[in-house]
């Protein structure tokens, strides 16, 4: 039990943290306004903190300095404040200043403080592009000074932490793997309507995989009557990853280019049936190359494969897209794999080189590794989960259900983390399957070239 109520605490976390991706575009900043917890709270906090063992020591420099494109702290888009981040204020009188950039300059500004000497502390690594190229570029500094993955706190990450080492460091500090990147999203009254079993009863039954889910497909579209399968613009690479094999893996401190490995052939293979049957929606009949969510809520749409960071937000808005009926399950088992894997991703950090206060941004991360292993702030973040985001209990259940998967099974794909370029090569092209290209054609025009992306880095790694 003690696991399980970890994983809504996790969720908190980074959901209440990085919730103006999902809604703020929703509504406008200026019509909500920041909220801090109420005094009741942060005396419980307080005195949990204090009571514990686990956070030893003090802070001489409070402040550690977060560059981003979203803000830890309340920004007026509505949510609370992280139950990590009260930890890490009430314990160490900690705070963070927050250095706002763009999604699209992150790297630009980040190179520029370093430069400049401004010392930015950290950075976030979850979106998964900033390992291994920061640390071979000499962006980050490794972790190893500053936190003890062997310790009480982090024991239960550490073989999550060490399967990411590079060049025989830890350049990354990752909280945990995560479990809500992907997940299929769909209404259960246009399920019902169209005669079919709720895939959370087939998930429950251990009958949610690849085959059922084409079967519910193949019986539902019609795109005469604007009956459509699979939206949205990331089902690709959330199936790609039930094959358990990523795009690019790393294995024994090295990058490992997986394109040519029989089950990304047969993945990529069955989403080419996918889109030859119009079980892909995007462009489709008269759909369009739009996203349209909201036609999950018409009972237009039977899937929409996207991120559980759309409902971290209040319920109005993820309703007001997929309905009151709207319910989530995680991506169907691929039948011939080994285990059952889902996308996984990362809430991890880095500290940034020339930071100028490491030790506090190590004291703030296991703050937050203390909220997921202690009873008492996992209430109170669970309790901040169904308040702020109006999730009901079968919902929070069904998420534990996918963290559970992901800690089973953590793969992790470093495509973006090698550079810019094998990125959006294999971010382009790996969708090529579910648009109609075969995937020998795929496979022939982009292979030589990720060997070579590949190859430079783990020499530049072996010449250091």
């Amino acid at each position: 039990m003690k696991k399980t109520k970890a994983f809504i605490s996790a969720l908190i976390l980074t959901a209440m943290s990085m919730s103006l991706f999902a809604c703020a575009d929703e509504e406008s900043a200026s019509s909500k306004i920041s909220k801090d917890l109420d005094s009741a709270t942060r005396e419980e906090i307080n005195s949990i903190a204090a009571e514990s063992d686990l956070l030893t020591g003090e802070l001489e420099n409070k402040t550690i300095k977060w560059m981003s494109d979203w803000d830890i702290n309340p920004d007026g888009t509505g949510k609370n404040v992280p139950t990590d981040l009260a930890v890490f204020q009430e314990r160490y009188g900690g705070e963070i200043e927050y250095h706002q950039v763009t999604f699209d300059n992150r790297y630009e500004k980040l190179a520029e403080a370093i430069n400049s000497g401004d010392g930015v502390d950290f950075f976030y690594a979850g979106n998964m592009d900033a390992f291994p190229k920061g640390a071979v570029r000499g962006m980050f500094q490794p972790v190893d000074d500053y936190i003890d993955f062997s310790s009480p706190l982090w024991e239960d990450v550490q073989e999550v932490n060490d399967s990411a080492m590079w060049d025989g460091k830890h350049y990354m500090a990752v909280i945990q793997a995560t479990g809500d990147m992907c997940a299929v999203v769909y209404n259960r009254k246009t399920i019902q309507e169209a005669g079919f079993e709720d895939p959370a009863e087939l998930y429950e039954k251990g009958e949610w995989t690849w085959d059922t889910f084409q079967e519910m497909l193949e019986g539902f579209v019609d795109t005469d009557n604007q009956k459509y399968g699979i939206d949205g613009w990331w089902f690709e690479f959330g199936l790609m990853n039930t094959i358990g094999v990523p795009p690019i893996g790393l294995e024994d401190g090295e990058l490992v280019n997986n394109i040519g490995d029989p089950a990304m052939e047969r993945v990529q293979n069955w989403m080419y049936e996918l889109y030859t049957t119009n079980c892909i929606a995007i462009g489709v009949g008269d759909y369009g190359w739009s996203a349209r969510p909201k036609y999950i809520g018409e009972g237009k749409t039977l899937f929409y494969p996207v991120g559980l960071y759309t409902f971290y937000c209040s319920p109005d808005q993820w309703q007001g897209d997929f309905g009151e009926d709207a319910f989530f399950v995680p991506l169907p088992k691929d039948p011939e794999a080994d285990e059952y894997y889902i996308p996984v991703g990362m809430e991890s950090y880095v500290m940034v080189k020339g930071a100028q206060n490491p030790e506090g941004v190590a004291k703030y991360l296991d703050c937050k590794r203390f909220t997921l292993i202690t009873e008492e702030a996992k209430e109170i973040a669970d309790q901040q989960m169904v308040d702020d985001y109006g999730w009901t209990e079968e919902m929070i259940e069904m998420k534990n259900s996918m963290q559970e998967l992901a800690d089973a099974n953590p793969i992790f794909d470093y495509s973006k983390g090698v550079s810019a370029d094998c990125g959006d090569l294999l971010d382009s092209n790996l969708r090529n399957s579910a648009r109609g290209v075969p995937w020998n054609e795929t496979y022939d025009s982009i292979y030589a070239t990720v060997e070579t992306y590949i190859n430079e880095i783990n020499e530049s790694a072996s010449a250091e």
